[in-house]
């Protein structure tokens, strides 16, 4: 399988109590497990079927995936700029392959 690149976009800075907005993508190439190849073969499905994202340790977003999701998945969604920390970004495939990045946000 190709590398998976994941990618955040987070707001370096942000004032406490602004809603910000976060953006993921991650290069997965997210077979459903329904396609065939060139000989008739199933290609086995192997997608990302979990992403979860923290804030300090604290949940934000926790969402389970299925085969209709996009090649390349791209998520974005907003949460509230509380105190500085890390956001963690964690995605997790069929073969529970982990795939972890980071984002840091100074809160003002």
């Amino acid at each position: 399988m190709p590398e998976v690149k994941p990618r955040v976009r987070v707001p370096e800075i942000a004032k406490k109590g602004e809603v910000i907005e976060i953006k993921t993508l991650i290069s997965h190439r997210m077979e459903s497990g329904q396609r065939t190849d060139e000989s008739g073969a199933k290609i086995p499905r192997d997608i990302l079927k979990k992403f979860v994202c923290t804030y300090n340790g604290d949940v934000v977003l926790e969402a389970d995936w299925y085969p209709a999701i996009s090649t390349n998945p791209y998520l974005a969604f907003t949460t509230v700029a509380t105190e500085s920390g890390e956001l963690t970004f964690t995605w997790v495939d069929d073969h529970d392959q982990v795939f972890v990045t980071t984002a840091h946000i100074t809160v003002e």
